[in-house]
């Protein structure tokens, strides 16, 4: 089983942390999950402009692959004036409405604000169901104040929650290879 962290930050380090914090306790839960961090930052994905995938530069066309050859996915995001990051909107634009069809796409989001939890539901959620991804209930929403100053996650009912989701998406994957097979 492959799981991909897709981080849509273009500065800071928490929304990578946390998703990194996700993929480890993933692979502690099943040692055969193998997992990827892809941070956008790190990539020249460029705009969307409703092309096939062929027509885009090699970053692109790397991310997107990777993204879709998973068999789970965790999008994490800032949260900048109650939006996820325009880079990661991008990124997702880039899929066809059948990419995630049953695939397991969880959400890690950080930010300032504690209101800013909603952004999950209320606008990336969707945007994962449109593209038939099954987004578990679990998703996680870290408060800044959670971290330290190295950007480590210090409060443990977070850490409880990450855990929680890892062991979520896993069953979740489970179940769907078990109806497949």
């Amino acid at each position: 089983m492959k799981l991909v962290g897709v981080s849509g930050a273009l500065a800071g380090w928490k929304t990578n942390m946390a998703i990194h914090e996700l993929l480890e306790k993933a692979k502690e839960l099943d040692s055969t999950v193998k997992t990827e961090l892809i941070d956008l930052r790190d990539y020249e994905v460029e705009f969307a402009r409703g092309e096939p995938l062929a027509y885009y530069n090699q970053d692109t066309w790397d991310v997107v692959n990777k993204v879709s050859s998973a068999d789970l996915i965790v999008f994490g995001s800032p949260i900048y004036q109650a939006s996820i990051t325009g880079a990661l909107k991008n990124l997702l634009d880039h899929f066809p409405v059948d990419a995630f069809k049953g695939k397991v796409t969880a959400i890690i989001t950080t930010g300032a604000v504690e209101k800013h939890f909603l952004v999950s539901e209320y606008q990336l959620k969707p945007i994962l169901a449109y593209l038939k991804g099954l987004v578990p209930s679990g998703n996680v929403f870290v408060h800044s104040d959670c971290f330290n100053e190295d950007n480590e996650i210090i409060n443990k009912e977070v850490s409880k929650r990450i855990q929680l989701l890892a062991e979520e998406m896993i069953l979740l994957q489970q179940s769907i290879a078990n109806r497949r097979g």
